[in-house]
């Protein structure tokens, strides 16, 4: 039945209202009608016509599609303020979906002959409805897959962002618990969430994007949690997962040998001129002009963060008989002991340093930790080593500490703006990062593609506890229950 009184704050509250001005709401509760429904009681049918659009006031709405045996299947449940049946504001169209009412439930709706009224009257209405019709029907085109891949496929399903084959192998010779799991090269962003439909876990990588805007979209595509194949969460928004309830989980320690090790061969390679030498033999040049390097042995090396990556690259460095110096907000006192490790302030290490290796986390009271004044502190001629977070480093510093001499060195495998280069093939096309690009002009920097990781140890030990995490969740385990997850 049709209520008189307008309900115009509860206007204000639907998203696609909500920017509109005072005049307009006023005209659109005009406009629309509020219809109750009892618990059960079908709104709309899928496969009827109808030029109506729906926002729920208060209750909950199920939206069902028939599978392929006829039998109805609940795809999503609507809440207070969200809408339904928006392509019937074009003209009269067939329901796609059925709408149930979950219990006493109010609807406000507005059809097809007045809102072409409204709009004539009223353009910002029109800007505001089409940017929400444009989130909204992108989660919408997933439905059909979602349905389909429900009846086709029973097994719990994991979709994969940013896939390549060496991952794919390690994971399918993996999969114990028999997962579907469905690979996908793109990189997660709004433009390819789309792609999870039908999925109950997503598994992402360290250049995946994964702001409130995709986990808003996520959420609204049923997605329960996100499965982190790295120890880095730097690029999630966390506290967008905790509103919309999605568990988020990593992998803190994968092989801690493969990026310490990853950081050594780094500083070996450009002391020794490794692949220099390498380039000119290939052309037939043997000289040995330009090739000098120094005895590792006796020199100072800084590790910055002492965690499972740091220590190991000062076990390694500890037989090659370097002086060890270590700063961490954390001092390990078995490394003093064990190692001969002498955890000094970070100016002092700065200073006395012959090579610096960075293994801290991305935080914000690391951001640019090496920055202008840190490179002015250090030893003039210093080695720069970076396997963790490129932002650890500020490119511009970089760069002018490279020109001027003060840095003699520095090996990369990582880069503040790695993600529109790393990981993919861009031989053909122009590099227009200009910081990335001179870069590489330096014979004294050595850059890889942030592959520290990539050991057939390290891709197992990935794949093992991706693997474990989600049978965690499969079992019911939540939030804090889960061994690795990643708290807001």
């Amino acid at each position: 039945m049709n209520h008189d009184r307008p309900l115009l704050e509860s206007l204000k509250k639907v998203e696609v209202f909500h920017d509109l001005d005072e005049q307009t709401l006023r005209l659109l509760q005009e406009t629309m009608q509020l219809l109750t429904f009892k618990p059960d009681e079908v709104i709309c049918a899928e496969g009827d016509k109808g030029d109506r659009m729906y926002v729920l006031e208060s209750g909950q709405i199920s939206v069902l599609k028939r599978g392929q045996d006829g039998t109805p299947v609940e795809i999503t449940v609507l809440q207070p303020g969200e809408i339904a049946g928006e392509m019937s504001l074009f003209g009269e169209a067939v329901r796609s979906a059925t709408l149930r009412a979950r219990g006493e439930t109010k609807i406000w709706f507005l059809d097809y002959g007045a809102f072409q009224a409204v709009l004539e009257q009223h353009g910002n209405l029109a800007k505001a409805l089409l940017s929400r019709l444009s989130r909204h029907l992108r989660r919408e085109t997933s439905v059909v897959a979602k349905l389909l891949s429900r009846d086709a496929d029973r097994r719990l399903k994991v979709a994969f962002f940013d896939s390549k084959p060496y991952s794919e192998t390690v994971f399918q010779e993996g999969n114990r618990y028999n997962y579907a799991f469905q690979f996908f090269e793109p990189r997660l962003s709004a433009e390819t969430a789309y792609l999870a439909a039908g999925a109950k876990v997503i598994c992402a990588f360290v250049n995946d994007k994964l702001d409130a805007d995709v986990v808003e979209e996520l959420h609204d595509m049923g997605i329960e949690m996100i499965a982190l194949r790295c120890a880095g969460y730097n690029n999630v928004d966390l506290a967008s997962c905790q509103r919309h309830g999605i568990t988020v989980v990593r992998v803190p320690a994968y092989s801690p040998y493969a990026v310490a090790e990853h950081a050594v061969a780094l500083m070996l390679a450009l002391n020794r001129r490794t692949h220099r030498a390498h380039n000119r033999v290939r052309e037939g040049n043997f000289s040995l002009t330009g090739l000098v390097g120094f005895d590792m042995h006796g020199k100072t090396a800084g590790i910055i963060g002492t965690g499972k990556i740091g220590k190991c690259v000062l076990n390694i460095l500890a037989g090659f008989g370097c002086r060890l110096l270590a700063y961490d907000v954390y001092p390990d006192a078995p490394l003093v002991e064990r190692l001969g490790v002498r955890f000094v302030p970070i100016d002092e290490l700065l200073a006395q340093s012959d090579i610096i290796s960075l293994h801290a986390p991305l935080t914000p009271e690391t951001r640019h930790l090496i920055n202008h004044t840190a490179i002015a502190k250090m030893k003039r001629g210093v080695m720069l080593i970076n396997t963790s977070r490129g932002a650890l480093i500020e490119t511009r510093s970089l760069l002018a500490g490279l020109k001027s001499g003060q840095i003699g060195y520095a090996g990369l495998d990582v880069y503040e703006e790695e993600s529109a280069y790393f990981f993919e093939d861009h031989s053909d096309r122009v590099i227009t990062d200009d910081l990335l690009a001179r870069l590489t002009t330096f014979n004294n920097v050595m850059i890889t593609s942030h592959q520290g990781f990539l050991t057939q140890e390290a891709l197992r030990n990935i794949a093992d506890i991706t693997v474990e995490n989600i049978r965690e969740f499969e079992l019911g385990k939540r939030q804090n229950q889960l061994t690795n997850w990643v708290p807001a």
